[in-house]
Formats: C-alpha cells, structure tokens, sequence
C-alpha cells in the first residue's frame, strides 16, 4: 500500500468534540475511508486548527480523493512519501 501527506485547509478551524460524538464522527470516516480501500494513519494539526497534515495508505491518489470526498472533508494537495527513519542509520 502507499503512504500519501494530505493538507487540508479549515478556514473556520477544524473542531472535533471530545465527546461520544466526536468520537462516532470519526467512527464514520474511517469506516468511509475503509469502503474506497484508503487507511487514515494519523494526523497533525496547527495551533490554529486550520491546517491539517494528515498520513494515509491508500491504492492511489483517486482512492484518497474520493475518501476526503466522501467525508465532505477538503483537499488542498495529496503527496505520495515515504518513510525516512534518522535511527536507520545507526
């Protein structure tokens, strides 16, 4: 599977409760993202919360896209990377 960086833009900021709803929200785009064949990794968030980075496996930029698309969530760019481990080296 290959690893993609999604930034997304949240002009509003982007706001997830800490709460049994926050938590079933995040249920649902997992399980969206899981019907496009596309894993959510993790994700990095600005002080600000109006930017995210956000690591994912997918099959192909598309998948991701569609996933994002299904989740109403938006797409500023999609970069596939990979891993690069300093502690490798040693």
């Amino acid at each position: 599977m290959t690893r993609y960086l999604v930034q997304r833009t949240f002009p509003d900021g982007l706001h997830v409760p800490i709460t049994d709803r926050g938590a079933e929200g995040l249920a649902g785009i997992i399980d969206r993202n899981a019907a496009q064949g596309v894993t959510w990794v993790q994700s990095f968030v600005t002080d600000d919360k109006a930017t995210t980075f956000c690591v994912y496996d997918g099959p192909n930029p598309e998948a991701v896209r569609a996933a994002a698309e299904a989740n109403g969530l938006p797409v500023d760019a999609i970069t596939e990377v990979r891993v690069l481990d300093p502690y490798f080296y040693h």
